[in-house]
Parts: structure tokens; C-alpha cells; sequence
């Protein structure tokens, strides 16, 4: 099972701040997230991300969707974010 941790925009659209999820890969994970949460696929698709969205793997970013997950990585994702 991989953590994932949800911000802003994806909390509300998914009704929690932490979920778990068994993931192989970034791919899988937003495929099953966009599968679980439809209304997550106006910010992702699980072949490309919108330029504003960021992934944190353990804390390190990643820009590859096809990044490896492996048991109990921490996965936080961040929607746009405006300030002013």
C-alpha cells in the first residue's frame, strides 16, 4: 500500500486528506485515482499531469509518471495553489 496525501482542490474532490492505495507506479496511482474520483481528471490523466500539479515522493518531486512505487512510500499531491 502506498500513502497518499491530498491538498486543496484534490482533498475536496476526494473527501479526505490521506488515503491508501496499492499502487505499482505514478501512472497506476492517477489511473486508480481518476478510476475512484472522476472528478480528478480535470487536473490528471494517467499519461501526463497539468503543467500546475506537482507529485512528492517521499519528499523528493518527480516528474516522471513512470516512477516505481514500492510498500509505504508517501505520495503528496499538490493541486495550483494562488496567492495574491
Amino acid at each position: 500500500m502506498v500513502k497518499v496525501k491530498l491538498f486543496a482542490n484534490f482533498r475536496e474532490a476526494v473527501g479526505s486528506r490521506e488515503i491508501e492505495i496499492e499502487a505499482g507506479s505514478i501512472e497506476e496511482l492517477l489511473s486508480l485515482l481518476i478510476e475512484r474520483y472522476p472528478k480528478l481528471e480535470e487536473y490528471f490523466s494517467e499519461d501526463r499531469l497539468k503543467d500546475y500539479v506537482h507529485i512528492m515522493v517521499n519528499g523528493k518531486i518527480i516528474e516522471d509518471l513512470a516512477t516505481k512505487l514500492k510498500q509505504d512510500d508517501v505520495v503528496a499531491i499538490f493541486p495550483p495553489v494562488s496567492g495574491g
